[in-house]
């Protein structure tokens, strides 16, 4: 049975994760974002695309600036800050979901929180800029910890990992580690197993089916699958007509003990995520 976590968020309050799965709508308000292709870089629908997702059953809206798909160059924080803060500061007072940002600079982080933000996803997992951990002790703020082989810019380059869940233990406890040194509480934190960042076909297929073993760490566990390039490598479909491949990936890794799902279509997933839930919730009583 997935096991129940409170995670805390500023000004006391707490999100119950465990006994359905919480639905995490990815907002980019980026140009070059490899699943959408910048269809929300305009911040007026971003703004509509937010809150149209709140609408679909979303129980988070997490906005990143700057895009992390293999290549990608990195952002000045104040192009990020330029391209995430005007967002931020429509959707603050619209929303009644939390926000999430998705950054690993501090700067980024502390001025998403002080607009509202409640929850900061880090791809690096404090190995970027640790003092993000600091804005996260400081404001209260949940923290993502994902685990990611290199830079975004070389990560598909990387050479496999002769045992991919023994170093994502290994990096996970150090990020863990870390944050807990400055001040994160473990009721703060939850962990992300990466998918893509530089991990094989194989690799991403064998975190999927084997999440449990992730439960060693004690804490929530969110994961992102929709419409990755691995679904495209099975599939054979470009990003945008990824939905069923997505939803597949999604059933298994909720079924498979992940209590947050990182999602772009938030309709479809949400329905994915309720039935889900029910056939799992139903297994267990009858067992």
């Amino acid at each position: 049975m997935r096991p129940e976590f409170t995670l805390s968020l500023p000004n006391g309050r707490t999100i119950l994760l465990g006994p359905r799965t919480i639905v995490v709508g990815v907002l980019n308000v980026t140009p070059d974002s490899f699943s959408d292709g910048g269809q929300n870089f305009d911040p007026v629908q971003a703004i509509e695309r937010a809150l149209e997702m709140q609408a679909e059953g979303a129980d988070i809206i997490e906005v990143g600036g700057e895009s992390t798909r293999p290549g990608a160059t990195p952002l000045s924080v104040d192009d990020e800050l330029a391209r995430v803060g005007r967002v931020l500061k429509m959707l603050a007072s619209r929303l009644t979901i939390p926000i999430a940002t998705d950054t690993y600079k501090s700067e980024i982080a502390r001025a998403a929180v002080d607009l509202g933000a409640a929850i900061i996803n880090d791809v690096s997992a404090l190995r970027f800029d640790p003092a993000i951990a600091e804005v996260a002790a400081k404001t209260g703020a949940a923290l993502v910890l994902m685990h990611m082989r290199g830079h975004p810019a070389t990560m598909q380059r990387l050479p496999p990992s002769p045992d991919i869940f023994a170093e994502a233990d290994h990096d996970l406890n150090t990020a863990i580690e870390r944050a807990a040194s400055r001040g994160v509480r473990l009721e703060q934190m939850v962990i992300d197993p990466g998918i893509g960042f530089g991990k094989t076909l194989e690799d991403n297929l064998a975190i999927i089916n084997h999440l449990d073993r992730f439960g060693r760490f004690r804490l929530p566990l969110m994961i992102g699958t929709s419409r990755k390039s691995f679904i495209g490598r099975l599939t054979g479909q470009p990003a945008g007509e990824r939905l069923l491949g997505s939803a597949a990936s999604v059933a298994i890794a909720i079924s498979r003990g992940a209590h947050m799902i990182r999602v772009h279509d938030v309709k479809e997933m949400v329905e994915v995520a309720r039935v889900t839930d029910a056939i799992v919730q139903s297994s267990i009583s009858k067992s």
